[in-house]
């Protein structure tokens, strides 16, 4: 298991666990409130019985002495009190507007009788008999019980968000400190690799002197230098990464044939290179060192892939303001669940090798270029497309530009 797997498990524990502690504050929440709705309705038929007592004239000097501690029995529980004929007598706990001559303007009387029909569809509704008329008594929730109520959405939304605020808060912290490690390994890389690139053109230029008449020496020795210039480039690329690169206008036909050409000699002969034709037209703005990594560590994981036998493709295309380059092989395939990690750094399926390739293409593209790079395709055992987007940069007059 490898450790974006293990990252994967990691985190499907912790949304268990954060599941499970929402569903008991939720289960429990739910609990109280349900209690404090049974004693709400107690109240209220208190508050009922009291009023029948009072009507009756019966002595309640033990419990209920006056209207005003009959009233304190609902507290805050809205209460609308409607006649047999429908019509609302009171209400209490409600805000309320008057008008001139003291009574509820229209506007709120509608308001009360469309809470008296909601109150009636969740059946909160009781019976005030005092003997002489009856009037119905319609209840809803006290704010203590609406509080209640919503209180585990309040509570999931401040903790999601103290985690969020925490983990973006690492993430980025380990990001910063990440990227000052890769930038100072890839500097010292660069930085080692000078003494021993200028030795070998010094014993390159020494053998050239040697064999000075020999053909065959004479086409390794080309060679030879084609390699060592490799390993210059490739060390200007490392002491690129956490600088600004420079951007230059090129032909991106032109960058394709020559990372083919350079690809193709080093590749098996059973590999077949299908690239667009070099002498089209369609100019972006890149840094060549950088860019052609990316396309050589595209190249590399396509040879790979089909382990010495199969068939690389390369096509160019425009995207509204983009220009997209799609890069295809006919390896093993890539899991659509692994499409977004085999990015990460460290990710490899190779026994060799540390899983930074795809890593540093992707910040190469997105973070130098503004561009983006993904695995657009896969098929197993038929076909791989990595695409990468970059701005268009527009043709200057004379060009061809592609459609």
């Amino acid at each position: 298991m490898d450790i974006y797997e293990r990252k994967s498990r990691w985190k499907l524990y912790l949304a268990i666990a954060g599941i499970i502690v929402i569903l008991i504050s939720l289960l429990y929440t739910r609990n109280l409130a349900s209690k404090l709705a049974e004693g709400e309705t107690m109240k209220v038929e208190l508050w009922i019985n009291a009023i029948k007592a009072l009507a009756t004239g019966a002595n309640l000097e033990e419990d209920v002495t006056s209207t005003h501690e009959i009233t304190q029995i609902i507290d805050d529980i809205p209460l609308i009190l409607v006649g047999d004929n429908g019509i609302i007598i009171d209400a209490k706990n409600f805000p309320k507007t008057l008008d001139d001559e003291g009574f509820p303007v229209q506007e709120e009387l509608n308001k009360l009788e469309n809470q008296v029909e909601e109150y009636k569809s969740q059946n909160r509704e009781l019976i005030l008999d005092n003997g002489e008329s009856i009037q119905y008594v319609y209840y809803g929730h006290s704010q203590t019980y609406t509080l209640l109520k919503y209180f585990p959405i309040l509570q999931f939304l401040l903790i999601a968000g103290f985690i969020a605020f925490g983990y973006f808060s690492f993430s980025s912290s380990r990001r910063a400190e990440q990227n000052q490690v890769w930038v100072g390994m890839a500097k010292e890389t660069a930085h080692q690799l000078g003494t021993p690139i200028s030795a070998i053109m010094g014993w390159i230029d020494h053998l050239k002197d040697m064999y000075g008449s020999d053909e065959y020496m004479l086409d390794v020795v080309e060679e030879l230098k084609k390699d060592t210039g490799r390993l210059e480039l490739i060390a200007d690329r490392f002491s690129k990464i956490g600088s600004e690169p420079k951007m230059e206008s090129v032909n991106i036909y032109e960058e394709l044939e020559s990372m083919r050409a350079y690809m193709q000699r080093r590749a098996s002969r059973r590999i077949e290179f299908d690239f667009p034709d070099p002498t089209l037209v369609q100019n972006v703005n890149i840094n060549p060192p950088l860019f052609n990594w990316v396309l050589e560590n595209l190249l590399r994981n396509a040879l790979d892939a089909m382990g010495g036998k199969g068939k690389i493709s390369a096509k160019v295309y425009k995207e509204k303001n983009q220009v997209c380059i799609d890069v295809s092989d006919t390896g093993k395939g890539i899991p659509t669940s692994k499409f977004k990690t085999v990015f990460k750094p460290g990710y490899s399926t190779k026994k060799r090798g540390w899983g930074l390739g795809l890593s540093l293409a992707k910040r190469i593209i997105e973070s130098y270029h503004s561009g983006k790079i993904f695995v657009s395709k896969s098929v197993p055992s038929e076909q791989t497309t990595f695409t990468i987007k970059l701005p268009v940069n527009h043709h200057v007059r004379g060009e061809t530009e592609i459609q």
